[in-house]
């Protein structure tokens, strides 16, 4: 058996359909660390996940000299943190930046249920949370608008992609397909101008565009899921996008 010091110093567990996997990727690819992906999917958990996030048991984990880290902002941060001296710095410096890289946990506890939501649902249900879905996404489109919050520039703080942009477009993937697999349009150009640019410009920035996943295989997972899961309590689908 391999000691420790002999294995694979970054190893990152995750299937490549998870938002909050490709939110790991992003980071680690705009850094230029290497590391070894184990697959992970819904029916196969290995012993190594169940070893390394015992209590939520859920992807992605990143395991870095032997230490496993959990949860996708977590781990962004973390990336940012231990591979401080290579650009891009991820994490803003300036306090009041900082703060408003906050604006991840309203992606996740805001937007994130909405998209979880569109994916389930059926019949009323799913317009019901479509329409919520675009009413929570018009909220950072006008704090785009009044550059109350965010800088006029390529992205949420800047010229260079950042922890808000990260978190907010590892689930831009999952989105688009989400869009073709109901046939509906979520984000779009006319309601949303600065979001749509902005996602445009995101999907395309280099770092980024290497690690998406093939929108034919996404687009065939998530049909096949949404099928599969209309028949399965919530707490069932959500095993499938980790955290």
């Amino acid at each position: 058996m391999e000691t420790c010091a002999e294995q694979v110093q970054v190893k990152l567990l995750g299937g490549r359909s998870s938002p909050f996997m490709l939110r790991v990727r992003i980071a680690l690819a705009l850094k230029g660390i290497h590391y070894e992906h184990i697959k992970q999917t819904m029916n196969h958990t290995s012993e190594l996940l169940l070893k390394s996030n015992p209590v939520h048991k859920k992807i992605p984990v990143l395991i870095h000299n032997c230490k496993p880290v959990c949860e996708s902002t977590i781990i962004v941060q973390y990336i940012n943190e231990t591979w401080d001296t290579r650009a891009p710095f991820i994490m803003p410096k300036d306090p009041y930046d900082r703060t408003i890289a906050l604006w991840s946990a309203f992606i996740d506890d805001k937007l994130l249920p909405c998209i979880q939501a569109v994916f389930s649902g059926q019949g009323e249900q799913y317009q019901k949370a479509a329409e919520e879905m675009v009413a929570n996404f018009l909220i950072p489109e006008e704090a785009l608008r009044t550059n109350l919050y965010f800088s006029r520039k390529e992205y949420f703080r800047g010229d260079g992609i950042g922890f808000v942009d990260i978190a907010l477009g590892g689930l831009l993937a999952f989105l688009k397909s989400l869009e073709k697999g109901t046939d509906s349009v979520l984000i779009g150009a006319e309601k949303m101008p600065l979001l749509s640019a902005w996602m445009d410009r995101f999907c395309e920035a280099d770092g980024v565009k290497e690690v998406m996943p093939d929108p034919v295989k996404l687009l065939e997972f998530i049909c096949a899921t949404r099928v599969k899961f209309a028949f399965l309590p919530a707490a069932n689908y959500r095993k499938s996008f980790g955290h």
